[in-house]
This record gives C-alpha cells, structure tokens and sequence, in this order.
C-alpha cells in the first residue's frame, strides 16, 4: 500500500483556507497513492474554540473529503473539530474512494491544553480494512497510552494524527518507534509544521516506521509530501520469524 503524508502548515482557525491549502497539495502528488494522511485538526489547528470552526457529519469538509477521495479514486483520513447532539468531538474520519466513511473520536483528552473541558473523550477504538490492511487509526495524545494502542486485533498499521508541539518532539519520536517495536506493526505519525494562534510552534517529524523500529522517512521539519510504500508480505513474514505477539499479554481495558 502506498500512503501520502501530508505534513503541513495550518491556518488558524480558517476551514476554507485550510482546506484550499490541502486542495493544492493534494492535486501536487502526481503519482498513484492509496491512503492520503492528514494532521490532526486539520481545517483549524488544534484549537479550543470549538463553536468557532465545528461543522457536523454532513457538513462542507465531509462532503470536500469524499468529492476529493471520488477524484483522486483513494483514501483520505484525518481529523476535525465535529458537533453532533450538541456534543464536540475531536473525530478522525477515514473516507474511501467510494464515499463511504467510519469515524475515531479521540480518546485521551489532552488536558494540558483544556481539551477535556470542551471535546468528549471517544470511547471505541476503530479498525479500518482496507486494500487488505488492516489500520488502527488514533489521534496524537492517544500515542502516550500504550494500552489502549495494544496490537490485540491484529491490525497490520498503527496511524496517528497530531499538532504535536516542539517543546515534546523528543517524546514524538520515541513513542512512535516504540509503538513500532511492541506491536510489531508499521506506525506512521503525520505532524503539522508551523505557529498556531496560541503561538505554540510545531516542527513536524512526520515519519513512518517498520515493524522494527526502522523509519522509513527522513526528518523533516517543512513543509513536505512523503510517500510510503508498506509491505504486507514482509510484515507477516517477519512475525510469523519472530513470534513476538503469541506472546502478548491478554487482557480486557
């Protein structure tokens, strides 16, 4: 599977903006991908001010997101400020080429920053099937929860979106690998560049990793598209070599 990640500045709190910036970049990748990653909070920047920028399920940027995933005849996932029963969710949407749409509302709420006291905390964890992968899509904090991230189901890659802040990149990049390492799955992590409205700054590091902790990207800290190609064969094989997983704990969160 060939995967595009989009690493990018946002504008802050600016959908139509956003959303024209993606759009050119999208249009830029001139060959064939399967899955195109966004950052986290893409139409806004991680942002408090949900009123501000919340659209629902049926709003502009769902609707841009499945024309877009129709034209480019891939995948698109990412995350973004959604109101549904009058209740905020930091949602990651995963959109096939045909329309259709499953849904991750973040689970560990960063409470540093407040998101607690604005967004409710997603409950599920979601597994996507696609193009014979098997995804665990999550959203930045959830990376300093290894439990919760636990390889129970098999799955093939562990993603995460983020606006993850420079004064923690160290952590980024640690967890990611580690990520990596306990669940003998490939990790890619698509982190936004730039300075937010609250002036925090971000310094990407976008990456993906192999299912040894080797990356398969170099560190950037611009703006950048990097294209990925993960390999299910070897994966399997290097598990099936190793074991690591028939000895996991079991358990029940």
């Amino acid at each position: 599977m060939k995967i595009a990640l989009i690493q990018t500045n946002l504008i802050w709190e600016n959908p139509n903006e956003n959303k024209a910036l993606l759009q050119e970049k999208i249009n830029a990748i001139s060959q064939y991908v399967d899955l195109i990653v966004l950052p986290e909070m893409f139409t806004s920047g991680f942002t408090m001010n949900a009123k501000n920028v919340a659209e629902t399920m049926q709003g502009e940027t769902v609707e841009w997101l499945k024309n877009l995933a129709k034209a480019k005849n891939c995948a698109i996932t990412g995350s973004l400020v959604i109101l549904e029963n009058k209740i905020f969710y930091n949602r990651l949407v995963f959109v096939f080429p045909n329309g259709e749409i499953q849904t991750y509302d973040k689970k560990h709420l960063f409470t540093l920053a407040g998101e607690d006291r604005v967004y409710t905390s997603g409950k599920e964890k979601l597994i996507v099937e696609y193009k014979e992968f098997k995804i665990c899509p999550l959203i930045c904090y959830d990376l300093r929860f290894p439990v919760f991230s636990r390889n129970i189901e098999d799955y093939d890659v562990l993603l995460y979106v983020a606006n993850w802040s420079k004064p923690r990149i160290n952590a980024w990049d640690i967890l990611l690998k580690a990520r990596a390492v306990e669940n003998m799955s490939y990790v890619i992590g698509v982190n936004r560049v730039g300075i937010d409205g609250n002036n925090h700054d971000y310094v990407g590091h976008s990456t993906a990793i192999d299912f040894l902790g080797n990356e398969l990207t170099e560190t950037s800290e611009n703006e950048e598209i990097f294209i990925i190609e993960l390999d299910k064969n070897q994966l399997l094989k290097t598990r099936l070599k190793l074991g690591f997983l028939n000895d996991r704990d079991k358990f029940t969160l």
